[in-house]
């Protein structure tokens, strides 16, 4: 599946040389460097790119929020099955995406070069978990023969470490480097909110269970480590249970580890998995999800093994949130809302539904749908 055949190469070759519009004949070489520190030749800004994630439009509409997909010639089909809520939200307003060019992932062996070649886009971005793949099928060497550099960003392995630099390197090629530094200053505020007040009133920390896609599977359980939802976490003022179970952003931990640590609180991620896991027991958190029906499946999971006698569903003490929150620059959001889960008197007039909405007005082209986050707690 990953091979370049030569009369594929040579007709790609042709197609740029037919194309001059597409090559910038305007723009300007930059030299820009990624988040694993390759330096990187580009003409910008770009006009033509291809996402390595179909997700990576979470962060390409905080850039170009006007016309999120003018730039985009092709994208990796994960958005629709791994967030079919937002995929529905986006295609309703731009149902031109539905036509755009798809390609399966580079990990699983199924991105096809000779397509990505024929849309003659000026930069593929990639995501860094890919990278092991590239390197594998040679694929960064191949698309550098014809003239199509590739970078790499990272929301999901250290995104503490990575968002803002992967923003500012996307502001850069995109020739929105304001854009860009306009939404890391909104970013870094919110999250000083929580870290701002935590740090003055040095509350005790509960101890929390985060499950990585609870229901995806029939298998428990799946969590993180000292990273993504593991450090936020430890951001909003809890201690991760896994942490020292797990040594990197991924990992398990098993039932009877769950049991023995008692939890004070548990959360789970969840998302829209229709498409992959049909009728299947995730929790379907996302925009506009029904509250009633997540909390029905958030507490049917609750009745496994590992959780019926620990503390936190004992005290109800019981969330799930939008998973997608885990490889996007949205992960600010989330922080809130565990702070106000875990330290409700701490945070009582933080307000995480509003900051949604907020970063939905600022800088994402659709509007706000309520549903990224519930409680068995909840009310209504």
């Amino acid at each position: 599946m990953m091979k370049l055949h030569h009369f594929a190469a040579y007709a790609a070759l042709s197609l740029l040389a037919l194309v001059p519009s597409l090559s910038h004949a305007a723009g300007s070489t930059i030299t820009v460097t990624d988040v694993i520190g390759r330096k990187v030749e580009v003409k910008a800004p770009v006009e033509r790119v291809i996402l390595g994630e179909g997700r990576q439009i979470y962060f390409v509409a905080a850039l170009d929020t006007d016309a999120p997909f003018k730039r985009v010639v092709g994208w990796r089909d994960d958005f629709e099955k791994a967030d079919l809520d937002g995929y529905k939200d986006y295609l309703a307003k731009y149902p031109h995406i539905a036509k755009l060019p798809r390609f399966g992932g580079s990990k699983e062996g199924t991105f096809d070069i000779e397509q990505a070649i024929s849309l003659a886009p000026d930069v593929m971005i990639m995501n860094v978990e890919a990278k092991t793949a590239t390197d594998d099928s040679k694929l960064i060497e191949k698309l550098a023969k014809v003239g199509i550099p590739v970078v790499f960003v990272d929301f999901r392995d250290k995104p503490f470490e990575n968002t803002d630099p992967s923003m500012r390197l996307i502001g850069k090629l995109f020739g929105k480097e304001a854009r860009a530094e306009e939404f890391i200053a909104f970013r870094n505020e919110q999250i000083d909110l929580v870290t701002k007040r935590l740090a003055g009133a040095n509350p005790p920390k509960p101890v929390v269970m985060m499950e990585r896609a609870a229901g995806y599977s029939d298998d428990c359980c799946m969590s993180f480590g000292n990273e993504n939802f593991g450090k936020m976490v430890e951001i909003a003022g809890g201690i991760n249970m896994a942490n020292k179970i797990i040594p990197g952003t991924f990992g398990v931990v098993n039932p009877e580890q769950i049991i023995a640590a008692n939890p004070d609180q548990v959360i789970v991620t969840g998302s829209n998995w229709e498409l992959y896991v049909p009728g299947g027991a995730w929790v379907g958190v996302g925009a506009g999800a029904d509250g009633a029906e997540a909390r029905r499946r958030l507490a049917a999971l609750m009745k496994r093994p590992a959780f019926t006698g620990v503390k936190a569903v004992k005290t109800n003490q019981v969330h799930a949130i939008w998973h997608q929150f885990y490889n996007s620059p949205y992960q600010f959001v989330a922080i809130q809302a565990m702070a106000k889960w875990l330290h409700p008197d701490l945070f009582k007039d933080l307000d995480p539904h509003r900051t949604m909405r907020t970063l939905h007005e600022r800088f994402l082209p659709v509007a706000y749908k309520p549903g990224y986050w519930v409680s068995l707690s909840d009310k209504e």
